[in-house]
């Protein structure tokens, strides 16, 4: 038996990954940093609080890059990096969303929906807590919070899973238990 009210779970890092290899080798062949600025938390914050598009923050990256033919290549390459689910982490988290509400609670950008649909992901979650659609990004504690009210459960009767420390100390913060995923194990070793 599960012993919690509602799983609320990362997207990136935890249920989906990109291919990271990729994203370092088009660093290399531009000789940009595109990591370090695309997730400058001035370009970051704006898409992810559902202020700027997808598109647009793409277009600050370009600009912080220089704004030239070679830092827009760059960036158009960055952003089609492939992405997939990790499907033993699907599959447990299908398992246990048999007994319990399960939420997927991400930082996300306004692609989100159009993510999720090429990801077979549309209605795996009972509900989804974008920061991009309701203006609040982890780890403000809003955003658990509306997570808990959309699974029914007191955020102490939560189980709070994302890749990123900073976020599953505010979950704990509220009274969640919260699980710091870096492999399959850490989750496997709460929810079996």
């Amino acid at each position: 038996m599960i012993p919690f009210a509602a799983v609320l779970t990362d997207l990136d890092g935890v249920l989906r990954h990109f291919d990271h290899v990729a994203q370092a080798d088009i660093e290399a062949r531009y000789g940009v940093p595109l990591m370090k600025t695309a997730f400058d938390p001035k370009l970051i914050t704006p898409p992810t609080l559902g202020q700027v598009s997808e598109a647009q923050w793409a277009e600050s990256i370009v600009a912080a890059l220089g704004g030239d033919e070679r830092a827009r290549q760059a960036v158009e390459e960055f952003v089609r990096v492939r992405f997939w689910v990790d499907e033993e982490v699907r599959a447990l988290l299908a398992r246990v969303q048999e007994h319990v509400p399960l939420i997927i609670v991400t930082n996300a950008m306004d692609t989100l929906e159009e993510h999720l649909d090429l990801l077979g992901l549309t209605y795996f979650a009972d509900d989804v807590v974008s920061s991009a659609r309701i203006g609040v990004a982890k780890p403000d504690q809003r955003i658990y919070e509306i997570a808990a009210e959309r699974a029914g459960a007191p955020p102490e009767r939560c189980l709070f899973v994302d890749d990123r420390l900073p976020n599953v100390e505010a979950a704990r913060a509220l009274g969640m238990t919260g699980v710091h995923y870096r492999a399959y194990r850490d989750l496997a070793a709460v929810l079996g």
